[in-house]
């Protein structure tokens, strides 16, 4: 256990650290540092692991649609759910793009609409 002392002459510290507090590397464990040798760390070189990303819902199981979103996945499968998932995802799209027609909106503009539904399909819990 460390103590420690003010007085009118200064800081005075006592502990039971071996080899105390004021030793340099040319100092009393020098030899001691010179002695232990590190131990060699062998790698191995096996085949690089890449990790795909995934785009994952920040709203997922959240919104007004989430249950019945999973209760139909889970019903129908998940294959045959992504199915009918991308074929609604396509003809909502197909949409925006003659609503864009028809008002003489740019493509720039369309894809902000498609953006929002997006946004928009994962609060309400469609994308869960």
């Amino acid at each position: 256990m460390a103590s420690t002392s003010i007085s009118a002459t200064g800081l005075s510290c006592s502990s039971s650290f071996p080899g105390g507090w004021g030793f340099s590397v040319a100092g009393e464990d020098y030899a001691l540092l010179l002695a232990v040798k590190p131990a060699a760390v062998q790698v191995s070189m096996g085949k690089a692991v890449r990790f795909r990303p995934m785009m994952k819902n920040v709203n997922e199981g959240k919104g007004v649609f989430a249950p019945l979103v999973v209760v139909t996945r889970n019903l129908i499968g998940k294959k045959r759910f992504n199915q009918l998932r991308g074929k609604a995802i396509a003809l909502h799209s197909q949409v925006i793009t003659e609503f864009c027609k028809s008002i003489g909106a740019d493509g720039k503009q369309r894809q902000g609409l498609i953006r929002l539904a997006k946004k928009n399909g994962e609060r309400l819990g469609f994308l869960a």
